[in-house]
């Protein structure tokens, strides 16, 4: 029963059932029509439950449901609808709830299917065709227009433009697209026009092939068992064996369905989803939201946590790290003018330096007469100044006299794999801006979070290089770091862990996650900026761009399995004693079944606690790690210099 609709009918009908069956014995003093209205409404509120049982049955499956079912059953055989309907309403009441804590199911595939190319335009006798994407081959002459989607694996045959990739790579910035770069499927064309040769089939390319990886890692992901069926192994053989007991003491079929009666795990059943509801709405407010109440379990026995790099331990956009201006020019002087002309370009590095011009307080002036040239630099007038910003070879064909100058720059650079924008004024070099990512504030408080909650392994996992890998993990503290990774790398470095045993979360941000985000235990992205297919693919999505809200997940994954396993002992112990009772024959079915309601609802009120936060939550325990301070971090030296 787990559609939403069916599943909320079941206990409705029910619980009119039984309103009306006491409306008619004690509002108009008929009995008959009572037991009547109670014996129907069983009988057809019985029957989808039972059918489970026996699908149960023959699956060897032998979990919480036998029992209510098999006391259904009796209250059918034995004529007692009032104790049946009352099993009914908790066992339906319960699947209910569970279906309601296991949320909708991932889209992810789907997604990513929706966002692939379509239309692909191929170039064949001087005329532009458009044509399905699936019917491009190997060999093709593509033209790629600015804002679409490489619909294939291509390699640049004309054109000047950037590529953004970060859909696949996860990197931010846009790649240089030079005359021979090859681009994986689902790059984006930022700039300018691109005629590019296909080098696979649309269904062969690397936006296919992450497709497939999300796809085979969802079957792939093993089942987690309801918390309340790891319970229901010992406590349905226990009941049964009562239940043999007290026929083979009393060989009265009424003191057996007393037993069933009580023993109906209404705990497992209801205590549990309960609490998981509780400890999804209590993430909720805090920003994380959980897609799943198997979601919420798995967090909290977490071993090992990987990392993605870019966008998730950096803040995966680059900012100017630092100015470095030559005499006359101050560091204040050279960024106001390069912002100012910098705002007539909508290039992302751009719009970088403006913001750091304005977020310096600095006065910006209206710039005259820009002339941008795609994806290398920018010209013009500022006040009185002539200011070029852009790569070196840019600014050099502009003002040859400086050319000189930036050489013996470059030559002195004890950085060269940093990512700069050179700035000429009124013909000469007059400094560089060095952009950088940095890495996100908190995660000293994320790693200490993690080692509180036992997590023993951590690993970064990135497409960048191993170098730049390396680099973050050093200044974040993660002892491992794996670079140069496609999408199959990660889910490969995920299932290896694994193998080996550990409950691995998966932390990311980009389309190039997805596949290591359903192949994990449980997947965690930062979804603050729209999370898009990344979203679908996880199990927790958090909703601002702080990682200590990972901290937070665990904690409150494992106060809510304490309350619930707390709950469910409790109501466990108590229809134990009461199953002791009914066999000893001081309990009839009907009386059974309203100890049992009592039973469970201090098992739900002791459940109810997992909605709120609880002190240690509040306020964190444990010893700190050292972690060094986060700092800025350089960028690839692959990137292009504008």
């Amino acid at each position: 029963m787990t559609p939403r609709v069916p599943a909320a009918l079941l206990p409705a009908a029910a619980a009119l059932a039984i309103a009306a069956g006491v409306l008619a014995r004690y509002g108009a003093g008929d009995g008959g029509a009572a037991h009547a209205i109670w014996r129907v409404s069983l009988v057809v509120t019985a029957a989808p439950l039972l059918w489970r049982l026996l699908r149960s049955i023959r699956r060897g499956d032998f979990a919480t449901d036998v029992v209510a079912a098999l006391a259904i059953l009796g209250a059918i055989l034995l004529d007692q609808p009032l104790a049946g309907l009352v099993v009914v309403l908790m066992q339906s009441g319960g699947e209910f709830l569970e279906a309601y804590a296991a949320g909708r199911a991932s889209r992810a595939v789907r997604a990513l299917e929706e966002a692939a190319p379509r239309l692909a335009h191929r170039l064949a006798d001087g005329l532009t065709q458009d044509i399905p994407a699936d019917a491009v081959v190997p060999g093709d002459r593509l033209l790629v227009r600015p804002g679409e989607m490489i619909p294939c694996d291509a390699t640049v045959l004309e054109g000047d433009s950037h590529v953004d990739t970060s859909s696949l790579t996860g990197e931010p910035m846009p790649v240089r697209a030079a005359l021979g770069a090859s681009f994986p499927s689902g790059s984006l064309n930022l700039e300018g026009p691109l005629v590019l040769r296909a080098t696979a089939a649309a269904r062969e390319s690397q936006y296919a092939r992450v497709v497939d990886l999300v796809r085979s890692a969802q079957l792939q992901k093993a089942p987690m068992q309801r918390l309340a069926d790891r319970y229901a192994v010992w406590f349905t053989p226990l009941t049964l064996a009562v239940c043999l007991l007290a026929w083979l003491v009393s060989h009265d079929p009424t003191r057996v369905l007393a037993v069933l009666v009580v023993a109906t795990p209404c705990p497992l059943i209801l205590a549990a989803p309960v609490a998981l509801i509780g400890g999804i709405n209590l993430a909720a407010r805090q920003g994380l939201i959980f897609r799943s109440g198997a979601a919420l379990e798995h967090l909290g026995s977490v071993t090992a946590a990987v990392f993605d790099k870019t966008g998730t331990l950096t803040i995966g956009r680059p900012r100017v790290r630092s100015v470095s201006a030559l005499p006359p020019w101050t560091d204040a002087q050279l960024l106001r003018l390069a912002a100012s002309i910098e705002q007539g370009s909508g290039h992302l590095l751009a719009r970088t330096v403006v913001d750091a011009g304005t977020e310096a307080g600095l006065p910006l002036t209206e710039p005259r007469g820009v002339i941008e040239v795609a994806g290398r630099g920018v010209t013009g007038s500022v006040g009185a100044h002539l200011v070029t910003v852009g790569a070196r070879s840019f600014v050099g064909e502009r003002h040859p006299e400086a050319a000189a100058e930036m050489a013996a720059l470059a030559a002195r650079d004890a950085e060269p794999q940093a990512l700069r924008a050179w700035v000429a004024i009124d013909g000469a070099c007059a400094g560089t801006i060095t952009y950088a990512d940095e890495l996100r504030p908190g995660l000293p408080g994320l790693f200490a979070s993690l080692a509180r909650a036992g997590v023993t392994r951590t690993l970064l996992l990135s497409g960048d290089a191993q170098a730049s890998a390396e680099a973050v993990a050093r200044s974040a503290g993660i002892p491992d770091a794996r670079g140069d990774l496609l999408p199959s790398g990660k889910v490969a470095a995920v299932r290896a862990l694994q193998a080996e045993g550990e409950h691995v979360m998966m932390v990311g941000d980009g389309t190039n996650d997805a596949p290591a985000l359903s192949a994990a235990s449980v997947g965690v992205v930062l979804a603050a900026h729209g999370g898009g297919i990344a979203a679908e693919a996880a199990d927790v999505v958090l909703l601002a761009d702080d990682l200590a809200l990972v901290g937070s997940g665990i904690a409150i994954s494992r106060r809510t399995l304490r309350i619930a396993r707390q709950s469910i002992w409790a109501g466990l112990g108590l229809s134990a004693a009461a199953m002791g009772f009914a066999a000893a024959g001081y309990v009839a079915p009907t009386a059974g079944a309203v100890l049992q309601e009592a039973i469970d609802v201090a098992a739900i009120l002791n459940a109810l606690r997992a909605a709120a936060p609880g002190r240690r939550l509040a306020r964190g325990r444990g010893p700190r790690l050292p972690i060094p301070r986060p700092t800025p971090l350089h960028a690839n030296a692959e990137q292009p210099a504008r």
